[in-house]
């Protein structure tokens, strides 16, 4: 792999407006929000920036080994936020194709949220990779989250009040019209989870499942023609999804409720709400997710 140029040139940090921080290096591009005493702030900012300087480095290093299928013979990786990675998809393995890509933004988010909880006491805490999202909440504590049906042209359909006790430590978004690509034909799968990295991978496997395998009207393309580093290689990925009956709507959100259901049975997820041209299915623990706005 070719050499790097250094981080500490290359990483970007900058406040934001309402006292956000922003965190910058390549793809991976970070909105952090931190409440408490100021002090406590400050210091919690102080520790993201510092792990998010050689977070993508240490990315780089394994990154062929991050690429490829998971399997059980496959050898662990040794970086924290790899092994982050490896946990989150470990459990999908032995069931459909998946890489530990599956959950990297997811674990970028986590990681830095854990630097910055290492070094202060916060009330709470998120910190916003694209919209995978790590959060912290302090006892008697809540996050207010806005919920959208296409990344591509969002518009708030609902809200999640998560609070501390739900369980939640992270939240996730895949489809085929967000940034990665998709096996499906979801325009939405929001996850809540123990973790963004946790979330991140299923959000993945259930989008992956809304579908309607074959179909004449969804245009699909082997992933490596788009991208010829993606980790799917020359798998199918959707490009375009052209008119659906209510019927074939309804049948491809039926086959991602199914693998929502067995994922919240193995208490792999805490809530998730799924969406197909203007339809939503909502699966929960009861009281995570609100009625629309």
């Amino acid at each position: 792999m070719p050499a790097q140029p250094s981080t500490t040139t290359r990483a970007q940090v900058a406040l934001m407006p309402g006292g956000r921080l922003h965190l910058n290096d390549g793809p991976i591009d970070l909105v952090i929000g931190a409440f408490g005493a100021a002090s406590a702030v400050k210091a919690a900012y102080a520790a993201a920036a510092r792990r998010f300087t050689t977070i993508l480095d240490e990315l780089c290093e394994e990154l062929p080994l991050l690429r490829s299928e998971v399997t059980s013979s496959i050898p662990a990786p040794y970086g924290t936020t790899a092994r982050l990675m490896d946990a989150a998809v470990r459990p999908y393995a032995s069931k459909c194709f998946i890489t530990r890509m599956a959950a990297v933004a997811g674990a970028v988010a986590d990681e830095i949220l854990a630097a910055m909880l290492a070094a202060t006491d916060l009330d709470r805490a998120y910190v916003n990779n694209g919209g995978d999202i790590a959060v912290y909440l302090a006892a008697g504590q809540s996050f207010v989250i806005g919920m959208v049906d296409r990344p591509d042209h969002p518009g708030l359909f609902g809200k999640a009040r998560i609070s501390a006790g739900d369980g939640i430590g992270g939240i996730a978004t895949s489809g085929w019209r967000g940034r990665s690509f998709s096996l499906g034909i979801a325009d939405a799968v929001t996850v809540l989870g123990a973790s963004a990295a946790a979330a991140d991978a299923a959000a993945t496997v259930i989008a992956n499942a809304v579908d309607l395998p074959d179909h004449s009207n969804v245009t699909r393309v082997p992933a490596c023609d788009v991208d010829p580093q993606s980790d799917l290689g020359a798998r199918l990925v959707t490009r375009d999804v052209g008119a659906l009956s209510d019927d074939e709507i309804a049948q491809a959100l039926a086959r991602g409720e199914a693998e929502a259901q067995r994922l919240l049975r193995a208490n792999r997820i805490r809530a998730a709400a799924l969406h197909l041209r203007g339809e939503t299915r909502v699966l929960r623990h009861p009281a995570l997710i609100s009625a629309p706005c």
